[in-house]
């Protein structure tokens, strides 16, 4: 393997680790073994960019400075809680302004195009934010390459997380109660405005 296109597929990796990392951080409080992860990772930029660096420099940074409940009682003070929550992670919420409608019918439509469907175990519907993330991870990590390819991820990305995920992030970055998922939002919020130009250039 020539040595530009194995910096290619490190970089797909990373991007399907960030991914992957996102999809577990905003579906619940993180588990012991995760935050033990982050807080001893490499505070070097996880995918290719030097963009990053410094978001996810802060991000590992209020880990280490956290202990596991304050983390898990700010998920729930965000997240979680009988009714509304403070911070809306579902995609239907910033486009129409109400929960499970239209956007939610039109990503249904296009997660069946792609042969994926929703695990009744999940609780979730399906334009939550975890959720998405983990199908760009299938997307991009997948191994049928008539579905895990750049064009479907460009199209996944631009119709069911480009409209809203960057407002989410800034409604997250914002909630005065948040430490850890205020750097979390932050790097997520520098991630996917790269993810966005890198798509922009394929179009």
């Amino acid at each position: 393997m020539s040595e530009l296109s194995s910096t290619a597929l490190d970089e797909e990796t990373a991007r399907a680790e960030v991914y992957g990392l996102l999809a577990q951080l905003y579906y619940a409080p993180p588990s012991p073994d995760l935050l033990g992860s982050l807080r001893v990772a490499v505070t070097e930029a996880p995918a290719a960019g030097g963009f990053l660096e410094e978001p996810w420099r802060a991000f590992v940074g209020i880990t280490r400075s956290l202990g596991d409940a304050q983390i898990a009682a700010e998920f729930d003070a965000l997240f979680g809680g009988v009714g509304k929550p403070d911070v809306y992670l579902f995609g239907s919420h910033y486009l129409s302004g109400f929960l499970n409608e239209k956007p939610l019918a039109a990503l249904r439509e296009d997660l069946a195009a792609l042969g994926l469907g929703r695990d009744e175990a999940m609780p979730e519907t399906e334009d939550h934010v975890s959720y998405l993330c983990e199908v760009m991870r299938y997307l991009i990590a997948g191994d049928d390459v008539a579905v895990s390819n750049l064009t479907r991820q460009r199209e996944f990305f631009a119709r069911h997380l480009q409209p809203w995920v960057l407002p989410m992030c800034d409604a997250v970055a914002a909630h005065p109660a948040a430490r850890f998922y205020a750097a979390l939002a932050n790097f997520s919020h520098a991630f996917f405005s790269i993810e966005q130009q890198g798509f922009d250039l394929l179009a």
